[in-house]
């Protein structure tokens, strides 16, 4: 195959997927993660000849090109002045570890933000330079999106991002370039499995963790499925206990994908906060930060 092309696999581990040996025997393995992309965004502020049209209150595509939207930049504005501190709040109160997905501009344009990650030990992946899509930009100019996120999350938090996860969906290039750039332990770019799995690129194995989008506010758009902190509430319990009653013979992992200018939202929030409360209640289960799955796979199930 050309660099360009990605074989695709349709059987994964099958029937019989190895058991995940989750710390302490979790029989679930449960990683919040809260997108933090505000200010990163597509704006005619920044020159990007379009306004931002997704993941908000209302569908975008108003205005006439080349007018800014200041009723969507105030969306976006409310995620990260009031939504993330909602958020932070909410998982500081009750202990829970938390990954964020960064977008290294909307980080370095409230400092704030990245202090209190640092100083929660939550763990930041790589989220791209700014919220736009990867499959849109030409390999050198992925490349620097790439170079340039690392080394301005690097400069706020103190470390360098050991995993990535584009803005819907990676470049046939992406996982490429993550292998090249180096110091990645793993991506996010696959929705394919409820367990990590490797990959090989470049001749090289590479670990992948996969993401979901059904356990996930973004269905909170008008054009999605949620429509209040019940039906929020209502799936992601359905999704935990069902997985829970797995976990007893093969344990598995859950994402729930977290936006702040979304789930920020106090009605919203309240649908959060009663979901961790709920899930607090089981001993055998692993709350655990991204880059914790991460590390434990790659030690417990090392690529061959």
């Amino acid at each position: 195959m050309t660099k360009t092309e990605i074989a695709r696999d349709l059987v994964g581990y099958g029937p019989t997927p190895p058991h995940a040996h989750w710390p302490n025997n979790a029989r679930i393995a449960v990683n919040f993660v809260v997108n933090y992309e505000e200010g990163s965004e597509n704006t005619i502020l920044e020159g990007d000849g379009r306004v931002e049209t997704g993941l908000a209150e209302v569908t975008g595509g108003r205005m006439a090109s080349g007018i800014r939207d200041l009723g969507m930049e105030s969306l976006y504005e409310y995620g990260s002045r009031a939504g993330i501190w909602r958020l932070f709040r909410i998982f500081e109160e009750r202990n829970l570890p938390l990954t964020v997905f960064g977008c290294a501009v909307a980080m370095e344009r409230n400092p704030q933000v990245a202090e209190a990650i640092v100083a929660a030990d939550y763990d930041v992946c790589g989220h791209g330079w700014r919220w736009v899509e990867h499959y849109l930009l030409e390999e050198d100019e992925e490349r620097e999106h790439i170079a340039r996120a690392v080394e301005t999350i690097k400069r706020l938090t103190g470390h360098p991002p050991r995993g990535w996860y584009c803005r819907y969906a990676p470049s046939v290039n992406t996982r490429r370039l993550l292998v090249e750039h180096g110091g990645f332990l793993y991506d996010s770019d696959s929705y394919a499995d409820d367990l990590p799995y490797w990959t090989t690129v470049m001749g090289k194995s590479h670990l992948v963790v996969p993401y979901s989008l059904d356990a996930n506010d973004l269905k909170f758009q008008p054009t999605g499925n949620f429509s209040s902190a019940d039906s929020f509430y209502t799936y992601l319990k359905d999704a935990f206990d069902f997985l829970y009653l797995e976990g007893e013979k093969a344990p598995k992992m859950m994402n729930v994908g977290l936006h702040a200018r979304m789930m920020g939202r106090p009605a919203r929030a309240a649908g959060l906060a009663r979901f961790l409360d709920y899930v607090q209640k089981y001993n055998d289960v692993w709350v655990c930060r991204r880059l914790d799955i991460a590390e434990h796979w790659a030690a417990v199930h090392p690529s061959l």
